[in-house]
């Protein structure tokens, strides 16, 4: 039953690491750009010199 009550504990104690750790990227600005990511995809990448005459080396 002994175990029981650790296991409890070290739970709840990770679980508001990870809380605290959620607070601290949002405070931080790690999800302030909500736009970017979806139209990331629409624009073209930038075609290297050696990619276009076939010679890599």
């Amino acid at each position: 039953m002994n175990i029981l009550y650790l296991l409890i504990g070290v739970s709840l104690f990770a679980a508001l690491i990870f809380l605290w750790l959620f607070i601290w990227s949002v405070k931080s600005g790690q999800y302030e750009d909500n736009y970017t990511p979806s139209i990331r995809i629409l624009f073209d990448d930038e075609v290297k010199e050696e990619d276009i005459s076939g010679n890599s080396n």
